[in-house]
């Protein structure tokens, strides 16, 4: 009843909530999204985006269709891997960002060592910064992570907004210094708020230093401080701190997929995580309940 070329396109603009950013992943025209988008709501008779001139947001019935979708494209890959008999092998050095210690990446990368048994996955958790340079060096064959303003390289995963985030109820003194809650250099969420910070003319202090996220969200569950956060990967007991406390806007940030410059077994495996990532893109919105 769908078409998985349809559901495919679905994800990219659902993960990216951009026409033409989703057409750059495909490598598709932006026409060309639009009508398999459109053909997608014909055959489910809802609409799954709500869309104008500035921004594309999932409807009710688009959130439903998240999990519908990829259920059928995981088990059409499944079916194709398993009929044509190919099986991955090789050792996959993979790199997260710290971001995404809470969300449901465990739950990704189990599933895909289900599916490839013989690929020996090796994870390495760090910031985004220190990962680029790690594949830069060749130390890593993929890298799921944040990139610096105005850069292009690495596939789209997905973009997201920037907000102050702090235990609820912390109050923000304006004639006081910011007390910051900081990944140490060379994070991105750290340069981002403190030029922000810079650019308005809004003093700071250093409340805290961790290059652990567990370590950041302990400090800002006891109230030291605030913290730059993306959108929608906010931890459990933190929450947004309020418009009235007048501290700058952060922006957006991307998430996005590079792969090393490997030519050997540990490429097909890398090309097939990452596939295995953007299908998935949305679940790693929002961290994991408890």
């Amino acid at each position: 009843m769908y078409d998985p070329t349809q559901l495919r396109t679905f994800l990219a603009v659902a993960q990216t909530l951009n026409f033409t950013q989703a057409a750059r992943r495909l490598g598709l025209r932006q026409s060309t999204v639009s009508q398999h988008v459109r053909r997608l709501e014909d055959a489910t008779g809802r609409p799954l985006f709500s869309r104008d001139t500035h921004s594309v947001e999932l409807t009710e019935d688009g959130e439903a269709m998240l999990g519908f979708a990829r259920t059928i494209l995981q088990a059409q890959e499944r079916a194709a891997a398993y009929f044509t008999g190919t099986r991955l092998r090789g050792r996959l050095r993979f790199g997260a960002s710290e971001d995404f210690v809470l969300t449901r990446l465990p739950e990704i990368l189990e599933a895909f060592r289900r599916d490839h048994p013989e690929v020996d996955l090796e994870l390495t958790v760090e910031l985004s910064g220190t990962l680029h340079k790690r594949l830069e060096a060749g130390r890593l064959d993929l890298v799921l992570a944040k990139r610096g303003p105005g850069a292009t390289h690495g596939e789209l995963v997905w973009r997201d907004r920037m907000v102050w985030i702090s235990a609820e109820g912390l109050r923000v003194d304006p004639e006081r210094p910011l007390p910051l809650i900081l990944f140490p250099p060379p994070a991105v969420t750290r340069a981002r708020a403190l030029e922000v910070l810079e650019q308005s003319g809004r003093s700071w202090r250093i409340a805290c230093t961790s290059g652990s996220l567990s370590g950041l969200v302990a400090a800002a569950r006891a109230g030291l401080g605030v913290m730059a956060h993306t959108r929608g990967l906010i931890p459990p007991g933190l929450v947004t701190v309020p418009d009235r406390a007048g501290l700058p806007e952060l922006g957006t940030v991307d998430f996005v997929l590079l792969q090393g410059r490997r030519r050997d077994a540990a490429k097909e495996a890398a090309e097939a995580l990452a596939a295995s990532l953007l299908a998935a893109g949305d679940r790693l919105h929002g961290p994991v309940p408890g």
